[in-house]
């Protein structure tokens, strides 16, 4: 082989090898977030032309596992005292195969084409003939020990190829051999160490070998101990190398990360960091233009958008999921195009980066500026909604940020297509790496490690997700773990008012943080007409009234279970208060400082409440539903934030930045302020 690897630019047809060390972790478990990495490679080769197989082994790691801990939950303390036998490689693989098959499919479903499972057994009489129409999507082909199946069918197209094997043959030959039947231009063999070492790869002494020449290096390599996991090892792996490149078939060996490589958590931070520091350098109409050409690459490709949503829907009702989560997953017909128009209003707003806030006269021709400046790079760890991925992502454009993002999995389709179209907008000159889409679970805590390169975590989703990422970082966190909201209709409040107001804040987005949760009603209108009406428009919309004390008794509703819950849904809490006051200990006692609402006339009282209740955001006379960056005229929100630290309530552009001090001066010294005449002098901004 070339040591330049010039040879590669003509490669048409690959197959890539895939050894058990890097389908598994150390411990066993199944690497999911190296596998879709892998995954997603493959399909970008795929879509640039090349004709890729994928050779898999794994099944009988995976499945020895799987086996292992099923013995661990069935055995008592005693069986486990006692000498534990290794799992038989048969039943590992059998149990493994359909796991390990199953994995791929889901992986591979995430891309515009679809996955056919086919189980064939493989022998060299046929191997040629069963390729037909085999190389146009990337198959996947598993090895597993000792299961005869059926020949394959002549011309099937397949994504997917387990292959059977005798004990006496190893899966990286299988490549090899595969390799010469199809005439590919390369053969891959990925391990879990960069390439081939001169001896062992943990000794101070070994060399990467770049270029394997038989006749110069079989002598002078020293092979160190088989795979930790699989059948064969280097030496294997070497072997089948020469023997594929004997015919003419060149061959790399290479891990995972060189070929191709994902950055790791740290990378990630780094290169979001360094493209921010670009994105801040450019003009400011360098930045509204690219949130601009997001807005139209999002409209553009709206038929693929809403078609990967509806793939995920589908797959959390088939999943099982509440109800409150799928509707916060679901991107309904126009909300592309209120996106888009969302992230228009945020192009035109005055840009936020290098703007001044004051200017002060220290000293004679010393002049102090504070102005605005990024945080540098945000983590956002969110859940469900995938519109949540394209507002913060164009927070984090105009704010001049680095970003990382970590939706749930349950949204795993439409966040990988939003990523897509929106950093195929960003320019070479930024660089698309500006925001990276964290796909793995298993990276988080690595992400929440980064102190020194991550400068703030937003988390969206449930108080159980807020509450385990601020207990798992020293970065700080901004957001709210519950969105107990309350609307408190005050005795001379305007009856048909409070009814448009109370089915607005309960009915309207009962998923969504901003809803109502609890009902305080004053005690003067208990029996009146007008609570009555708002009690029987509440269920005709299908929500269930849950009371406290006195409201369960007097409406005959049955008795909340806890005044401080958020249901999400079309349920809500009811109780009678005394007065204002009462509404506002109720409040502070119960709430969760998110955002409450009086209706009344009474403007004193009115006063009263607004002025007492320490919530992040407190109306009079309005829907708490209106608790919205967009709303709000912040263009879009990162998040709502119920710390009494940074950014409260919605957070905008100006809650992820922060400011920094430029002193301009003509050669003065402090010399012990001996020579220096402070005047302290504010001075206008312009």
């Amino acid at each position: 082989m070339d040591s330049s690897r010039a040879f590669v630019k003509d490669v048409k047809r690959l197959i890539i090898k895939v050894g058990t060390a890097v389908v598994t972790r150390s411990d066993g478990r199944l690497a999911v977030g190296r596998l879709g990495t892998l995954c997603e490679q493959v399909k970008e080769l795929n879509s640039n032309g090349y004709e890729v197989i994928l050779v898999t082994s794994g099944a009988v790691g995976v499945g020895r596992q799987r086996l292992r801990y099923r013995r661990l939950i069935n055995s008592s303390f005693a069986d486990l005292q006692k000498p534990q036998l290794e799992m038989d490689g048969k039943a590992s693989a059998a149990v493994g195969q359909s796991g390990l098959m199953a994995l791929y499919d889901a992986l591979f479903s995430q891309y515009p084409f679809s996955m056919r499972m086919m189980q064939s057994v493989l022998g060299k009489h046929h191997m040629s003939k069963s390729t037909d129409g085999l190389i146009t999507t990337p198959p996947v082909l598993s090895c597993k020990k000792n299961v005869e199946l059926p020949e394959i069918p002549l011309g099937a197209t397949l994504h997917c190829w387990p292959i059977a094997f005798c004990n006496s043959f190893c899966p990286v030959r299988l490549a090899a051999l595969l390799a010469l039947e199809l005439k590919v231009d390369l053969l891959v063999l990925l391990s879990d160490v960069e390439g081939l070492y001169s001896g062992p790869p943990g000794e101070p002494h070994s060399k990467i070998i770049h270029t394997y020449i038989k006749e110069k290096h079989h002598c002078g390599i020293t092979f160190g101990n088989k795979s930790r996991v699989g059948r064969g090892g280097m030496t294997a792996k070497v072997k089948a190398a020469v023997h594929a490149a004997f015919a003419g078939i060149p061959v790399i060996i290479t891990s995972l990360w060189a070929f191709p490589k994902e950055d790791s958590a740290r990378e990630m931070a780094v290169s979001a960091r360094d493209c921010s520091r670009r994105l801040q350098s450019i003009s400011s109409e360098g930045r509204r233009r690219i949130l601009l050409d997001i807005a139209d690459a999002l409209e553009a490709n709206e038929k693929l958008i809403l078609a990967e949503n509806m793939a995920d829907v589908i797959s959390a009702q088939q999943s099982g999921y509440e109800q409150s989560l799928i509707s916060r997953l679901s991107l309904k017909p126009g909300k592309i195009s209120n996106l888009a128009n969302s992230i228009r209003i945020l192009a035109r707003m005055e840009d936020p980066v290098g703007h001044v806030v004051s200017r002060t006269e220290v000293a004679d021709e010393l002049i102090l500026e504070k102005t605005l400046c990024p945080l540098g790079v945000l983590l956002i760890v969110f859940e469900s909604r995938p519109d949540a991925l394209v507002q913060i992502a164009s927070l984090a454009i105009r704010s001049g940020n680095g970003l990382l993002l970590k939706g749930g999995k349950e949204a795993m389709r439409s966040n990988v297509v939003l990523h897509k179209i929106i950093t195929g907008a960003i320019p070479e000159n930024v660089g698309q790496k500006l925001i990276g889409l964290v796909t793995s679970r298993d990276e988080i805590p690595d992400l929440l490690k980064l102190d020194d390169v991550i400068d703030l975590v937003i988390p969206r989703g449930s108080s159980k997700l807020v509450s385990q990422i601020k207990e798992s970082t020293k970065i700080p966190v901004l957001g709210h773990a519950d969105g107990i909201c309350h609307v408190y209709i005050d005795k001379s409040a305007n009856m048909e008012m409070a009814k448009r107001i109370v089915l607005d804040a309960k009915a309207d987005y009962p998923a969504a943080c901003n809803a109502m949760e609890t009902l305080l009603v004053h005690k003067h209108l208990l029996d009146s007409e007008g609570i009555n009406d708002i009690i029987a428009e509440l269920r005709i919309e299908g929500v269930v009234l849950y009371g406290g004390a006195q409201a369960s008794s007097s409406f005959d509703i049955p008795q909340a279970n806890s005044f401080h819950h958020e249901y999400s849904s079309l349920a809500c809490t009811l109780e009678v208060v005394d007065d204002v006051f009462s509404a506002i200990e109720h409040i502070h006692r119960y709430g969760s400082a998110h955002t409450d609402c009086i209706v009344t006339e009474d403007k004193e009282t009115a006063e009263i409440f607004l002025s007492r209740v320490d919530s992040a955001a407190v109306f009079h006379n309005a829907s708490t539903r209106f608790c919205d960056g967009a709303r709000f005229g912040l263009g879009a929100e990162v998040g709502i934030s119920t710390s009494r630290i940074h950014a409260r309530g919605p957070v905008g552009v100006e809650g992820l930045l922060t400011s920094r001090w430029i002193l301009r001066g003509n050669g003065q010294v402090v010399d012990g302020d001996k020579g220096v005449v402070y005047t302290h002098k504010i001075l206008p901004l312009d």
